[in-house]
Parts: C-alpha cells; sequence; structure tokens
C-alpha cells in the first residue's frame, strides 16, 4: 500500500506541474476487434469501461483501419499516408520511408512532447532515426519529465485473433445467444469462436479501464484527450484480412476534456455519435492538428479535429494486398451508406489457404463442410473466386452478402464509387499495381515511394488501364492481352499474361504462343503468371515446361523471397499430379534466408508445408 501511495504521489506532483496548454493525448488500442461494444449498440457485449468513455465523449460511427491486417494498418497510422503508394501494401513489407518523411512522434518530440509506446510497432516501413522516446512493455508517460506534455501508446492484444482460438477456454458468453453472420455456417465451433472472441472483448475492455483508472488516480484526466480505437476488424475469417465493412470497421471513442473543447470539430459532443466518415489514414494529422502542429504536406488523411482540422470527406479507402504467404490485390471504397469492392484478381478465391488463419476452428470446420457441399449460398462465396467488382449497402446488409452490382437501380451508385476508387489510386500513385518483386528491385535498396511518383519509371495510367482489362473479364479483350505481352513495361506484361490465366482454356490456347515466349522474359514476376496460365490450361508439354519454370524460380536464396513466393504459389495451384516430377526437389529448397527480416522468415517455408501436406492428404 506504502508504494502505491509513494507513486500516486509522485505522479500527482508532475501532473500539478504540467500545465503547457497543450493537452497530453492517450490512444488506447486493441487488437482484432470490430464495434462489438455495448456502446455501439452489441447488447451481447459486456464493456462497462469503454462505455463510460463513451458517454463522456463521442463515439464514430464510421472508422475504417484504411487495412485489415495489422502491419499495414500500423503503418497507415505511423505515416498518415496510404501504404499503397509506399510499396508498404503487403503484410511484413519492411520498406525505406524517404529521407523527407517521418513517423508522426517525429514532429511530437520536436514539438516538446514525450512520446511512448507500449508496446507493439509491427510495422510494414523500417525506422530511422530515434522515433520514440521509449518504446517496450516498460513505455509508460509517468517516465516524462516534470511539466512535459505527453503522447502515450497503450496496445492490448487479449483480443487478437490468437486469443479466440487458443484452449482450452471456460466460456463466459452464452454460445447460444450469439449472433451468426450470414456468411458463416451455424456450428458448435464457430459459436464457441464467437463467444471466446466476446470473451476477450470483455477482457480487454478491463485493461482499457486500468488505463483509465490510472491516468485519473494521477489527476490528468482533465488534461488528457483520449482516444480508444481498435486495430482493424475481428479476427474471424472474412473479417480481418478482407477489405469489406466487417474488416476494416473499428470502434473508435474520442473524449476531449472540456478545457480543450475548442479543438473539437463540431460534431463531437458528450454521450454523442457522429457519423463522419474517418480512418487511420487520418489518424496522424489530427494527432498533430491537436497538439497545435500543422500536418505536413506529405500526409494524405486529412484531420478531424484541432487546430489544422480539413473538410469532412466524401469516401473513405480500403486495401488489401499480399496476406502472409498469399498474393491478392483489391481495393474498396465506402460512403456513408454504400460499400464498392475492386477486386483485380478475381480468379483467386476469397479464402485462399493461409496457415495462420486455418489455426482458426471457424476457418477449419467452414472449408470442411464447403468440401464436404454441406453449404448454401452465401456461406458457400468465401471458398469460391470473386466478382470483378461488388457493392453493398451498408443499411440494408450488415454482412455484406448481397452483391448489387447487377442492380439496374444501383448503377449510379455503382458508378459514382468506382470513380472515386480509380481517382484515388491516380492521386496517390498506388504501387500495388506492380509486382511486389519490382517494387524492391526498381528501388534498388531506395524509398519505393519514389518509384511510385515517378511516372517515367512508373506509368501508372498505363498500368492500371491493363489490370482494368484483365480483370473485367471479357472475352472479347484477349487480342488486348495478347498485344500487352510485347508491351516495353513489364508491370504491363505482367498484367497482360495475368489477365490471360484469368479467363482461362480458351484465352490461354489463343495466346499460347506469346505466352511460351514469356517464360524467357526479362522479368521473373511475367515469367511466374505465363507459367502458371500455360501449367494450368497448356498442353502436356507446356505443364512440363511451366512446372520447370516455376521451380526454377523457387529458390529464395536465388531468386529473392517475393520471387520464389511468387512462384510456390503457382506450384501449389496447378496441384499435385502436374508439380509430381518436381515434388523431390521442390523439399530440398531453402526454407530460410538470415538476411531477410525475420518477420518474412515462414512464409516461403509455409508454401512449401503446404505442398508437401497436399502430397500427403493424396496419399
Amino acid at each position: 500500500m506504502t508504494v502505491t501511495f509513494l507513486f500516486n504521489s509522485q505522479i500527482k506532483l508532475i501532473a500539478a506541474e504540467s500545465d503547457s496548454g497543450r493537452p497530453n493525448i492517450l490512444w488506447i488500442t486493441s487488437e482484432d476487434n470490430g464495434p462489438h461494444l455495448g456502446c455501439y449498440g452489441d447488447q451481447y457485449a459486456n464493456t462497462p469501461h469503454i462505455d463510460k468513455l463513451a458517454s463522456q465523449g463521442t463515439l464514430y460511427l464510421n472508422c475504417w483501419s484504411t487495412a485489415p491486417v495489422c502491419a499495414p494498418a500500423r503503418t497507415t497510422l505511423i505515416t498518415g499516408m496510404y501504404p499503397t503508394c509506399l510499396g508498404a501494401e503487403h503484410m511484413r513489407s519492411m520498406v525505406k520511408l524517404p529521407d523527407d518523411v517521418f513517423m508522426y512522434p517525429h514532429y511530437l518530440r520536436k514539438s516538446g512532447y514525450y512520446c511512448t509506446n507500449n508496446s507493439k510497432e509491427d510495422y510494414n516501413v523500417a525506422k530511422t532515426g530515434t522515433v520514440w522516446d521509449q518504446s517496450s512493455r516498460k513505455a509508460h508517460w509517468k517516465n516524462r519529465k516534470p511539466g512535459q506534455p505527453f503522447f502515450a501508446v497503450f496496445n492490448h492484444t487479449i483480443s487478437h485473433e490468437s486469443k479466440i482460438r487458443n484452449r482450452p477456454h471456460t466460456l463466459v458468453h452464452d454460445p447460444a445467444k450469439v449472433r451468426i453472420p450470414a456468411y458463416h455456417p451455424d456450428t458448435p465451433e464457430v459459436r464457441h469462436d464467437w463467444a471466446q472472441y466476446y470473451d476477450r472483448i470483455t477482457e480487454m475492455d478491463a485493461l482499457v479501464g486500468k488505463n483509465l483508472k490510472e491516468l485519473a488516480d494521477a489527476g490528468l484526466a482533465d488534461d488528457t484527450i483520449i482516444f480508444y480505437y481498435g486495430d482493424h476488424g475481428s479476427g474471424m475469417p472474412r473479417s480481418k484480412r478482407w477489405p469489406y465493412n466487417s474488416g476494416l470497421q473499428v470502434p473508435l471513442v474520442v473524449y476531449i476534456p472540456p478545457k480543450f473543447r475548442k479543438l473539437a470539430s463540431a460534431d463531437y459532443q458528450t454521450q454523442g455519435k457522429s457519423d463522419r466518415l474517418v480512418g487511420f489514414v487520418d489518424f496522424a494529422p489530427t494527432l498533430l492538428s491537436l497538439a497545435g502542429i500543422k500536418p505536413p504536406a506529405y500526409m494524405q488523411g486529412n484531420a478531424f479535429m484541432g487546430q489544422h482540422e480539413a473538410t469532412p470527406q466524401t469516401y473513405q479507402f480500403g486495401f488489401r494486398g499480399r496476406m502472409d504467404e498469399r498474393y491478392d490485390l483489391v481495393r474498396s471504397v465506402r460512403n456513408k451508406r454504400y460499400l464498392y469492392i475492386k477486386n483485380y484478381m478475381p480468379h483467386k478465391e476469397y479464402g485462399q489457404y493461409l496457415n495462420y488463419m486455418f489455426q482458426t476452428p471457424t476457418t477449419q470446420v467452414w472449408k470442411k463442410m464447403y468440401d464436404a457441399g454441406e453449404l448454401s449460398p452465401p456461406q458457400t462465396y468465401f471458398w469460391e473466386t470473386k466478382p470483378a467488382e461488388e457493392l453493398y449497402d451498408l443499411q440494408a446488409d450488415r454482412d455484406e452478402v448481397h452483391n448489387l452490382v447487377k442492380s439496374d437501380q444501383h448503377q449510379k451508385i455503382l458508378a459514382e464509387l468506382r470513380e472515386a476508387q480509380h481517382k484515388k489510386i491516380l492521386a496517390v500513385r498506388d504501387l500495388g499495381f506492380l509486382p511486389e518483386a519490382e517494387v524492391h528491385s526498381l528501388s534498388d535498396g531506395g524509398a519505393p515511394y519514389l518509384i511510385s511518383q515517378n511516372s517515367q519509371l512508373y506509368p501508372l495510367k498505363q498500368i492500371l488501364a491493363m489490370a482494368e482489362i484483365a480483370s473485367s473479364g471479357k472475352p472479347d479483350s484477349v487480342n488486348k492481352l495478347i498485344a500487352g505481352l510485347d508491351d516495353q513495361n513489364s508491370a504491363i506484361r505482367y498484367w497482360a499474361a495475368m489477365g490471360l490465366l484469368m479467363r482461362g482454356e480458351g484465352a490461354v490456347k489463343n495466346a499460347r504462343n506469346k505466352l511460351r515466349e514469356s517464360l524467357d522474359d526479362s522479368s521473373k514476376s511475367v515469367r511466374c503468371i505465363a507459367a502458371e496460365a500455360l501449367g494450368e490450361y497448356g498442353n502436356q508439354k507446356d505443364v512440363q515446361d511451366a512446372v520447370n519454370t516455376l521451380y526454377s524460380l523457387s529458390n529464395l536464396n536465388r531468386d529473392g523471397v517475393y520471387i520464389a513466393i511468387l512462384a510456390l504459389n503457382g506450384l501449389d495451384k496447378l496441384g499435385n499430379d502436374k508439380v509430381a516430377p518436381v515434388k523431390e526437389k521442390i523439399a530440398q529448397l531453402p526454407l530460410k534466408n538470415p538476411q531477410l527480416d525475420r518477420r518474412l522468415q515462414s512464409y516461403v517455408m509455409r508454401l512449401i508445408e503446404r505442398i508437401q501436406e497436399k502430397t500427403a492428404q493424396e496419399k
């Protein structure tokens, strides 16, 4: 008791000496949870501490994490930029930032703030210089100098995907009462996972309560602006990793004490709810704006409160790139009612096999039931290939299962959101349309952002035009795709080959000679896609040459990790019979490269293990 008394007394002394006229700012974050909270009207949830905070401040109904998975989402937060233009959209990319682009704590610290992060970083961009005053599990605002304003992050991991599937776990929430989304099958495993998810949210809420109590006990509640938010949608499959509203909508509660109410926006009020569209790309500029700092021009978000508040936005944007060991490219945009999704690789199933995701019981039973033919739409959709476009009414269809793209009465909003998404790609100069290996090779050890902004090195309009043709699926575009295989730009050739692969046997047959020439393309990425197309739809000779090509590009120590991932994905897609001649060789491929960032080390290994697992299952 004596220790606690002395500790609190010391903190109160610091608080009494702190009167800089600038607010302290506290961010409390939680992992892998959507707005499944009492304050959002979820009667199944038990979240008294966050609910109380919401009653004292404003709750945001339309907040997006910009990315539906952790590392890209944190990259968005720390930079105030879209990772898609930084070459950082893919999981664990680890790219460099330009010399004149800094993570937001740089500006806060320069302005006199004490900045702490407790404790996860996990960005897709490399840190340079000193970012945080302290970043560890011991980082705390209490360690600042007397009178110094602070910015502090406390990140809670108890609601993470890994925590909703760990067993044994004695359920507190009654699984019989949980709401099952329309896309999930109603099984005991699914109900258990959802109930355990809510149990973890309750545990997370208690940790938030401790953060808030500590601040109040220190006498700092009246001097501190508080944000509580989740880092992306729930860890359940078809939420986390997918740029639906279920994967991107997060809870956001903001409390501004009365003495700093002048920094609030017009939509802020006590016990308030705001339908303003905000997203993670807006958080860094908003934070700087609250601290009285003008956000740098390169930040692409918009401050939604503070001295430099921007005009409310009409749209929010989301994205999906490579998720762990599987490639994909999806872009999404929403207004206050509708969500539009553009799938640039619609030939890939939603539920591509991801080692980490398949550890969840819901994923396993869901896939097993699909394979057994025991499901019907919309529960089947996740295991099937995607349409090129999707449109959902978020008011009428909370689970986003009724695609309105072909609805006559929704063509106007479809055209509006399609155009908004297209304009955003061009405005930020989205680098996602360049194969990941070429993002790194063109950057040559520098910052990929510089490539994205260079129209000579990265002719985005032309590349995007080919990607649009490729992903449209229109059969009358085959000749344009075949011509694209001769383009001088390797990214255009990549999308041309991809478009032929997407169209299947007829298109590949028509383009056979050109695709065979592409097996010797100067771009290894183009070689991979051409080989996959010929391996999937070619004759016996094509299959043999395609498999040999893909195998030859699967050595991460020789060809690089991104080419190896792409090539192994192709081999895995072709199946056991076609890959049989090189299966033993695949087993001998190197699994790791000690020069790689440790977070990238497992992806090649997972793909090789998956190919071997499928072989064992057939036996």
